[in-house]
């Protein structure tokens, strides 16, 4: 999206980004698509997750079709400036990420499940990149809520990393990290493929399927 814009090739620091602002950008409270909550208080044992894949109008819709999904919401995160705007993050110095806040039901699916939609939904050995979309916010990313989490993502990257290389591809260059602060992007990002269903999605998987994660301590215990 609007990669044309600017092509940086490296987060800037803190110092380096923009101030930003104390104020919230509006943002809507229910989802486009299914009138479901996407701002807290979120349904009683539901759970989140935060994945970041390339341009996220793509990627959101990836999700909130998944069954057991129960809301999507795109925003910006992992990077510096409060509150940002999309025209700010476009210009590469924030050092957010293009990212896709999952609400889902863990009874109903799993965050394994979850991992393997986001892997084999972009090719995360781009480094600041997908495809055309060019810059530091179309990075790969998870964002980990739990140690849980936190295990299953590891343990996914590696195993997701070793069938790359059997097919010949690079290493992986996603970033898994304790989950940053969450800004809601603008009203029109929010399930934008719902409102303009020919809009633009350049997200491309690499064509290697990826094993269902499986949890470490369930290895251990085998």
């Amino acid at each position: 999206m609007f990669a044309f814009l600017k092509k940086p090739s490296a987060i800037p620091s803190a110092a380096e980004a923009l101030p930003g602002r104390a104020t919230p950008i509006p943002s809507p409270d229910l989802h486009y698509v299914t009138g479901a909550r996407i701002k807290p208080p979120f349904p009683e044992g539901s759970e989140t997750a935060l994945f970041g894949l390339g341009c996220f109008w793509g990627a959101e819709r990836i999700f909130w079709k998944t069954p057991g999904v129960l809301a999507t919401a795109v925003g910006y995160a992992a990077g510096h400036t409060p509150n940002p705007t999309y025209q700010e993050v476009c210009s590469g110095r924030t050092g957010h990420n293009e990212v896709v806040l999952v609400v889902y039901d863990p009874n109903a699916v799993s965050y394994a499940e979850l991992l393997k939609a986001f892997w084999e939904a972009h090719d995360p050995t781009q480094g600041m990149r997908q495809g055309n979309d060019i810059g530091t916010q179309y990075r790969s990313g998870v964002y980990v809520m739990s140690e849980h989490q936190r295990a299953l993502a590891e343990a996914s990257k590696r195993d997701y990393g070793k069938a790359l290389k059997s097919a010949g591809r690079g290493p992986i260059t996603t970033e898994v990290l304790d989950a940053p602060e969450f800004f809601y992007a603008e009203d029109y990002h929010q399930q934008y493929l719902a409102k303009n269903p020919n809009g633009y999605c350049g997200l491309g998987g690499s064509g290697v399927a990826c094993p269902l994660p499986t949890d470490p301590a369930s290895r251990a215990a085998e």
